[in-house]
């Protein structure tokens, strides 16, 4: 009898470590190419819904920045107005829900990342510039849609 309870009690441990593991990112790998990894940083409830609005929400500022730069005088021309872009579009798409909160690892990859990619500068930028930034956004849209996989 006492042998059945320190099984039952041995397997009930196991099962609160692993509940406990469940919701931690798991470390990226790096991927080829230098291209951002974003598998395994979306945790818990709603990662899968979190990957997917990101995804989207990021190809749509990549073909808004893109179409931008495409007229004659594009209305879009600083560093602070892509993020400025970028922060009504999250703003305007996720009604004041913070992704970024629900996922500070994949918040923190994408900072990073679009560090390394653009810089910080919030002056004006050229067409050069401008394709580094929506090829930024490409990239982490894709690789918030291969974190779905």
């Amino acid at each position: 009898m006492n042998f059945a309870r320190y099984v039952v009690a041995a397997v009930l441990a196991a099962v609160a470590v692993l509940l406990m593991n469940h919701d931690k990112p798991v470390p990226p790998q790096p991927e080829p190419n230098g291209r951002l990894q974003l598998k395994g940083l979306f945790v818990g409830p709603t990662a899968a819904e979190d990957a997917i609005a990101i995804s989207c929400l990021c190809a749509e500022i990549a073909d808004v920045l893109y179409w931008d730069g495409s007229l004659d005088r594009p209305r879009l021309r600083t560093g602070v107005a892509f993020d400025d872009l970028r922060v009504a579009a999250r703003e305007s798409r996720m009604r004041g829900v913070s992704i970024g909160s629900r996922q500070p690892h994949v918040r923190d990859a994408i900072h990073e990342f679009l560090d390394e990619q653009v810089g910080t500068r919030g002056g004006p930028v050229n067409d050069e510039q401008r394709q580094a930034w929506v090829d930024a956004y490409r990239e982490i849209a894709r690789a918030a849609h291969a974190a779905t996989r």
